[in-house]
């Protein structure tokens, strides 16, 4: 049996301590007790892309803002589903995770990092959301397990009250923000309405099996929609 083998370590900013773990040919990256993200399980991160771009009706040259970057498997999915003049903003926190992206899971990144459509902006995506130039089509999250902030304490501002109100004037009339998690929680899907936003809850398996059939456990993504 194939032992694990930590590549390597990251803190995040005033957060938890992150570990890459590779495990044959397959990489985790994980938070104490917590698997965060795997190689294995990549179906739910890559139908946070493909289903946003849906709900945006086929809409031309659109602006993304995907936060964090993780395994890089939402920006690859919205790569391969967004037209030439797409415009990709990834707001990733933890150095580190770009260094692994780009050093031992580079067979992963494939490139997507050098793509011409993307910007990557290294900081907290909750100051990318207020200081976005120009008003976006859609906002991506999966920053944490769930909106709870679990991997550093600040992130609880991406789910308050507030911080919905932010993403809610940051977004074109119309636009998406979609949020990703390990679990439902019904008083986030009601806190994003009390804020004016229109919920959809979406169950997802975790991975796709080569048949494209849905398997592994279920997350869960929110589209919330500004009126158009």
């Amino acid at each position: 049996m194939l032992a694990r083998e930590l590549i390597g370590s990251a803190q995040v900013p005033d957060g938890a301590e992150l570990k890459l773990f590779s495990h044959g040919r397959d990489f985790m990256i994980v938070m104490g007790h917590n698997e965060l993200m795997s190689t294995r399980l990549r179906g739910s991160e890559e139908a946070l892309a493909t289903m946003t771009i849906e709900r945006l009706g086929g809409r031309t040259a659109p602006h993304l803002l995907i936060g964090g970057y993780g395994m890089g498997f939402t920006l690859r999915a919205a790569l391969a589903n967004l037209d030439p003049k797409a415009q990709i903003t990834v707001a990733e926190l933890v150095p580190e995770i770009i260094e692994w992206a780009k050093g031992p899971m580079a067979a992963i990144e494939a490139g997507s990092l050098s793509d011409r459509r993307v910007k990557l902006v290294m900081g907290d995506v909750a100051e990318a959301i207020l200081l976005a130039p120009e008003p976006l089509d859609a906002i991506l999250l999966d920053v944490d397990n769930g909106p709870d902030g679990l991997v550093r304490d600040d992130n609880k501002r991406l789910y308050s009250k507030a911080g919905l109100h932010n993403a809610r004037k940051a977004l074109v009339p119309g636009g998406v923000l979609a949020v990703w998690s390990a679990f439902p929680d019904p008083k986030f899907k009601r806190r994003m309405e009390e804020v004016g936003f229109d919920v959809e809850e979406v169950q997802v398996r975790a991975r796709v099996d080569a048949q494209g059939k849905g398997k592994g456990p279920r997350h869960v993504i929110w589209f919330a929609r500004t009126a158009a």
